[in-house]
């Protein structure tokens, strides 16, 4: 049983991660003040910070079940670095414009707190990651891989948690609150999993 409901969650974590990735780069095809109109404001005042958070991040999290794959890593193990490095640089790149546009939220200090913070532990858990795997702790290094994975996957239960939030509390006090419990969650749910050894670090997918 306990097998199945894995399974379970493993294709909700694949096909979400995948298809919050893609929505997400709507704003390509459709522009920024079509798709994305309560962001406006950051793409004429902080354009290079806003296209490299709104183009990176989603590709993080395109990337991320591929990280898990048991198979993609013995079958391609090249293919697997050279993922991970583009997931790393990603993350880097839009966490860092992402902490730029947090710092100048128009959302108050709650939502600027809530994802300036969530910017910075993104970064520092996947570096640590990177240079558990540059030691050759690569036990360890898929550990921390899962919580840079739980930070990623902020992106899709923000998407969640907004329009119940909003349905529920208002926008204004809607989004402050999902600038928390978009990510703070999925991080003690990843170290849940990752102190009980319920998620062998080999064999995620």
């Amino acid at each position: 049983m306990a097998a199945i409901a894995w399974r379970i969650w493993i294709w909700v974590f694949w096909v979400l991660s995948v298809s919050v990735a893609l929505v997400s780069l709507r704003f390509m095809p459709l522009g920024v003040a079509e798709s994305m109109t309560f962001m406006l404001h950051h793409a004429l005042e902080r354009e290079v910070a806003f296209y490299a958070h709104v183009t990176l991040a989603p590709l993080a999290l395109l990337l991320s079940p591929f990280q898990f794959s048991a198979r993609l890593r013995s079958a391609r193990p090249g293919l697997h670095r050279w993922m991970g490095r583009f997931y790393v640089v990603s993350i880097l790149l839009s966490g860092l414009a992402g902490l730029k546009l947090a710092l100048n939220s128009d959302a108050g200090p709650v939502a600027a707190w809530g994802f300036g913070l969530l910017a910075v532990i993104w970064i520092g858990v996947t570096a640590y990651a990177v240079a558990l795997a540059m030691r050759g702790e690569i036990a360890h290094h898929r550990l921390w891989m899962i919580r840079s994975a739980a930070l990623t996957w902020a992106a899709v239960t923000l998407r969640l948690e907004l329009p119940i939030l909003t349905a529920m509390l208002g926008f204004e006090t809607g989004y402050p609150l999902v600038a928390w419990t978009c990510w703070v969650p999925n991080l003690l749910i990843a170290e849940w999993l990752v102190r009980r050894r319920a998620m062998p670090a080999a064999q995620v997918a």
